[in-house]
């Protein structure tokens, strides 16, 4: 991937959506919810705080995190798609 996020954008692989519910039903393609859940594999170096000075990134490359369901873009590149998000788009790291 040649792709290098700016300021505070930070780059998500997402995760695939669900084929099958917890109780073993099959989802349609049609019915699928768009995943909110993705591996983070590339960070900016951060805002700008009034000063000038970067703000350091909450996130790091490997993270897996959840983010806000209709926050950032989507890009296909090289036949895979990526989001890019905002800093503030993310809402927590699952650990």
């Amino acid at each position: 991937m040649n792709l290098k996020p700016l300021g505070d954008n930070i780059i998500v692989k997402q995760a695939a959506a669900e084929t099958q519910t917890k109780s073993g039903l099959y989802v349609p393609e049609a019915a699928k919810e768009k995943p909110q859940r993705g591996e983070v594999l590339a960070v900016g170096a951060g805002k700008l705080n009034r000063n000038g000075d970067r703000i350091p990134m909450d996130v790091a490359v490997g993270d897996t995190v959840i983010y806000s369901k209709y926050g950032g873009n989507e890009v296909k590149i090289e036949d895979e798609e990526y989001v890019i998000l905002k800093s503030d788009q993310i809402y927590a790291i699952v650990g």
